[in-house]
Formats: structure tokens, sequence, C-alpha cells
């Protein structure tokens, strides 16, 4: 992988940290969840529903502490609709010095099953709302369930964005060239906080410390992915194990050593339009 690409200054590996805050349709709950009996075909899941809704009502805030208790500066996938149902904690996470990506507009209208115009409509909304609702224009774009068609590129290029993440193909980001213009192109996690549901939120620590400690010793060059949901990450449960964590790692517990804050959304974004490979930006977290 080092014959191929290389972080900035010798630096072996960078890891990103994402937060999605998301929302579902009215009267819908999330796909998962906690419950362990299924609610009777044809019943309003309202258990699930307001265990989605945590996300914007108390698990945004957590996170965004979180973040700023260890100097991470990060990016906030955000659905559109949560611009008109949670402004406040929308306009926070700009104000707390994060980035904003394009999230669709609703997390179970994914992109691959719309046409190419509702696409279009949807990039063009979800865009719009988030600019009026944080004061920031997204630069970037995460599908819903990383869910795309053969057109979402082409259209999230055409309408000006430098990024997106729903590189399913790659380890490391890179750029590509699209009809509409040329693409930053970021691998994202494939192992987020919902993969702990019902077992220990420990494992989600394990996973990546095992694969940040192997990648950092075996493939210089490497790129470790990091996200969480607001409506589970953003829980006691999943908060405190990351920060008791990753205090023990900061104070010297790991041989690796610490790591630093960096954005997700803006590592690449001022690459595009440039010669060569991708050029990161100064809040990348390197080590």
């Amino acid at each position: 992988m080092a014959k191929e690409f290389h972080w900035p200054h010798g630096k072996r590996i960078c890891v990103s940290v994402s937060v999605m805050l998301e929302t579902w349709s009215e009267g819908k709950a999330p796909p998962y969840g906690v419950q362990a009996t299924a609610p009777k075909p044809g019943v309003v899941d309202l258990a699930g529903i307001a265990w989605g809704s945590y996300g914007g009502k108390i698990g945004v805030y957590r996170l965004i502490n979180l973040l700023k208790e260890h100097g991470i500066r990060g990016t906030f996938g955000i659905n559109g609709r949560c611009c008109e149902i949670y402004p406040d904690a929308v306009a926070q996470i700009v104000k707390s010095g994060h980035d904003v990506a394009g999230h669709a507009y609703l997390q179970d209208k994914p992109m691959n099953g719309m046409t190419p115009e509702e696409e279009e409509a949807t990039i063009t909304k979800c865009l719009d709302l988030l600019e009026r609702t944080s004061g920031q224009r997204p630069q970037g774009w995460v599908s819903p369930s990383m869910a795309f068609s053969s057109h979402t590129h082409d259209l999230l290029a055409a309408a000006g964005l430098k990024w997106h993440g729903d590189a399913r193909d790659n380890d490391v980001p890179r750029i590509v060239n699209l009809k509409h213009g040329r693409m930053a192109h970021i691998p994202w996690s494939d192992f987020t906080d919902n993969r702990v549901l019902r077992s220990s939120s420990m494992d989600l620590w394990d996973v990546y410390r095992e694969a940040f400690d192997y990648l950092y010793l075996r493939e210089p060059g490497s790129y470790l992915p990091i996200s969480l949901h607001c409506h589970n990450g953003g829980r006691p449960m999943i908060t405190a194990n990351s920060a008791s964590q990753s205090t023990d790692r900061d104070s010297g517990a790991s041989s690796i050593g610490s790591v630093g804050p960096t954005n997700a959304s803006a590592n690449l974004a001022n690459s595009v339009g440039t010669s060569g490979r991708s050029r990161p930006i100064s809040s990348m977290w390197l080590r």
C-alpha cells in the first residue's frame, strides 16, 4: 500500500471520525433496534420510533461533547429532515466546529430506489436545508446505507460537491473522474455502533483498537474511518466506553501511541481539481 499511497510528513495512518444524525418517514422506526420482540404486522412501532428520535434530542449533544473533550473535529452526515425537526441540534454541530455532509432527506429513502430526477431533487433539498439551518453549505455526501445508483455520484458532482463517502471498493481515499467533474472517493466505516446492539459495547472499541494497531504496524499509508450514530452511539453505553478507552490510549496505555483529530469530510475536499494524488488539509488525524 505504501508504494501507492502516502500521507504527508511520513505519517503511517489517517483516522477519520464521522457521526450520523438520522430520521425516518412519519410512522416508521429504524429497521434495527434493541427490542428483542418485533411488533405485530400493521402495528406502528412507537417504541422503535422513540428509540430512533433519541439521536436528535440527546445523543447528538453527548457526541458533540465527547468530540470536544478529545479535541476531535468530525463530520456529521445529516438527513435533511433533521433540519426541520432538530434545527437547534444541526446548528450546534457547526457552532461546535464540525462539518456537515448531505445524507439525503430520509434514512429509509435510499438513492438507489429513486429515478435520476428524484435523486437530483433530493440532493438539492438536503443541501439547501443543511445550509439554511447550519449556515454551512456541505462539501460532501454520504448516501443512506451507502446505497447509491449509477447516477448518484454524477449528480453529486453536478451539484458542486467535492467528495462522497460511498466508496466500497478501496481502502484509501482517491480522486475519481466523473461526467460533471472530479470528486474525492472516500471509504466509510463498515463496522459502526449498530453492529454491537445486542452485544457488549466494548466490542466496538476492540474492533477499532485492533484495526488501528494492525494497520499502523503492518500497512503504512492506511486509512481508518470511524463512525457513530447519534441515536445509538450517542447513548452512555457507547460513549462511556469511548471516553474511558480514549483517555487510556492518550495517556500511553498502548505501545502504539495516541492519535489526534481529523475532519472526515474535509480531509480531501480541497484536493479536487488538483493534479496527482489527494492533498489533505490540516484537520487530518495522522499518526
